[in-house]
This record gives C-alpha cells, sequence and structure tokens, in this order.
C-alpha cells in the first residue's frame, strides 16, 4: 500500500494497535490513532506524538464518532481473558456497537474497513488445524462468550453490511500473538511465562501442558494485516492470520525458562472453564490469496520479547537489547543497542 491515505485505527494505542499505527505512518499515511485506554496504553505510542500524520483521540467506540476517514482498522476490544473477563458486558458492547458504529462511520464515508477477529470464534475445535470454513464449538453462555459470541457477532454485522449496503470489509481471525508491548499483567500465555521466569516464580500452566497453541510474532501478523486491507475488493475474508507452527504449552514454559536462565519450576493449575485444547491455524487461503506466510520463528520472537520484558520490569534502566527486530521494538531510540534509561512505571 503506497500513497497518502486517512486512516483510524480503533485500539491504536495497545500492543497491536500501535506497531499497526508505526507501519501505517511510515508508507505515508495520515493516522488517526482511537482509544479509550481500557487495556491500551499512552506509553506504546509516545514516541509517535512528535509525527504531524500522527494524532491520537480518547474515545469509546461503543459511542458513534464523526471523523471522515479513508480507512479503518477496528482493533479496539480486551484480547485477554484477564481484561475481557473483567466487564464482559462491556466486552460485547465493544464487540456489537462498536461494530455497529464503526460499520455504520464506513458505509458514510465509504471507508474501507478491516476487522480484527479472532481464532477464538472457532472455540475448542472439534477440526484441526482449523480451516475457515470450520464453523466452531463455541459455548454461547460461558465464561469466555462475552469475547467468543461477541467477535462471532460482530463478524455477522460486516458481513450483513457488506451484503445489505456495499460496504467494502476485510476480516482477519487472529492467532495467539506475541512481542514487545504486551502488558506484564494480560493473561496471556507468552506474557505470564516470561514474566513468571524473570521474576524467578514458578511458571503457572492451567491444565497438564498438553493443549497446544501456535504463536505468531508481531511484525509478521501486522504485515498480514496490511495485504489483507490492501487486497482486491473481492477478498473480503474471513482469513486467518497466525503462525501455524504448533507447541505444547509445556514446550513453551520449557523454552522460556532456558532462555531466561531462570530457576523457576512449574506450576500446575485446573484448566479454565472453556478452555480449547488445541489450537492452530490453516493459512492456506492466506498465502493463496494474500501471499503472505510467517518469518519469525518462535525462539527469535521469543528473544525479542525477553529483551522487552527485562527492560520493562527494571523500569527501563536496565540491560542493553541483545538482539535488533525487523521493525524495532523500541524505535523512539536512537538504536536498537543502546543503554535504555527512559523510565516507565511497572505496571
Amino acid at each position: 500500500m503506497h500513497g497518502q491515505k486517512r486512516i483510524m485505527v480503533t485500539g491504536g494505542t495497545g500492543f497491536l494497535g500501535s506497531f499497526l499505527c508505526e507501519r501505517l505512518l511510515r508508507e505515508g499515511n495520515d493516522v488517526l490513532c482511537v482509544d479509550n485506554y481500557y487495556t491500551g496504553s499512552r506509553d506504546n505510542v509516545l514516541h509517535l506524538l512528535d509525527d504531524p500524520r500522527f494524532e491520537v483521540l480518547r474515545h469509546d467506540i461503543t459511542f458513534p464518532l464523526y471523523v471522515e476517514v479513508d480507512e479503518i482498522y477496528n482493533l479496539a476490544c480486551p484480547a485477554s481473558p484477564v481484561h475481557y473477563q473483567h466487564d464482559p458486558v462491556q466486552t460485547v458492547k465493544t464487540n456489537v456497537h462498536g461494530a455497529i458504529n464503526m460499520l455504520g462511520l464506513a458505509k458514510r464515508t465509504k471507508a474501507k474497513i478491516f476487522q480484527a477477529s479472532t481464532s477464538e470464534v472457532y472455540g475448542d475445535p472439534a477440526v484441526h488445524p482449523q480451516p475457515e470454513e470450520y464453523r466452531g464449538s463455541v459455548s454461547p453462555i460461558g465464561p469466555r462468550a462475552c469475547y467468543d459470541e461477541g467477535k462471532r457477532c460482530a463478524e455477522t454485522l460486516f458481513f450483513d453490511y457488506h451484503r445489505q449496503y456495499g460496504v467494502e470489509i476485510r476480516v482477519a481471525r487472529i492467532f495467539n500473538t506475541y512481542g514487545p508491548r504486551m502488558q506484564t499483567n494480560d493473561g496471556r500465555v507468552v506474557s505470564n511465562f516470561i514474566v513468571q521466569a524473570l521474576r524467578n516464580e514458578p511458571i503457572t500452566i492451567f491444565g497438564n501442558g498438553r493443549q497446544t497453541r501456535s504463536f505468531c510474532y508481531v511484525d509478521d501478523l501486522i504485515d498480514g494485516f496490511i495485504r489483507l486491507m490492501a487486497a482486491p475488493a473481492g477478498v473480503t475474508g474471513p482469513i486467518n492470520l497466525g503462525n501455524p507452527g504448533e507447541f505444547q504449552v509445556r514446550e513453551l514454559a520449557e523454552m522460556v525458562i532456558e532462555m531466561t536462565g531462570s530457576k523457576s519450576g512449574i506450576a500446575f493449575k485446573d484448566l479454565p472453564v472453556d478452555d480449547p485444547t488445541q489450537r492452530k491455524p490453516d493459512i492456506s487461503r492466506a498465502t493463496q490469496q494474500l501471499g503472505w506466510q510467517p518469518k519469525v520463528n518462535l525462539r527469535e520472537g521469543l528473544e525479542r520479547t525477553i529483551a522487552y520484558f527485562e527492560w520493562k520490569l527494571s523500569g527501563g534502566v536496565k540491560n542493553r537489547l541483545s538482539v535488533k527486530s525487523s521493525q524495532e521494538a523500541y524505535p523512539h531510540l536512537a538504536s536498537a543497542n543502546v543503554e535504555l534509561t527512559a523510565p516507565e512505571a511497572i505496571r
């Protein structure tokens, strides 16, 4: 995608949103970052604030928004169980009312609109790996339903607005993604394990640790977003975006302990209700229609992510970064290999 556009990113101060804003700015666009800071952080976009093409607006998308844009990336919604289960009613509202408001804006402005959906629409799958044609196995009344069913309803709204009003849509189903700027307390497996390992605390595994996940590094996922948005009009999705490498949760824990040199042991706890036992994307559609495949392997991505959390947990004053990213983890710093001195509160 080249040439200047007016692009809005909802959830733009979050983990994924901040990387997306960077990428869009690098490509010469004007970017409006919209967030209510429920799980996002202004710290994630501080390095972008001096860019005259970047603007931040505090707003909750469950309320209408009247702006003029060419494209919309709708990423607004807490994505980890700890956060989306904290206020499940608001999670449903963000998914459903938020989708209606953003689709209404796209309809009025004739903007192309992207929906960040999720692999959680597949629930605890009976098909493995999960292709887009699989309709899923989701409980509509369980504790995860506010997110799972909220995202499923949002997909319904996107395709109905497309069929009924001709809104140009793109729907991506995101599988587990990790990288710098994840929160220390967000409850997701990669950040949990790294933080516990760096603190030499027991690594908490729910269940027996044999359940599987596929982990996509953030740089790869953002590239998938850009490719999907730039695809021909007939490519609406849904399209799976994730790394098809499959790992047992226990394997991940052991890898993190080894890479951090941690003294942590492993503590097993009961598996949460409706937690999926297998998760692996079939990405053949993304490969064929977008020419997309992830490039960063798990060990390489973990090196970058561990370096970030070492810096984060030290308050921004400890350690040098030992690796470089194709998209620097700290682009607001002069170099990825300089001493880190910028203060940052530990959340």
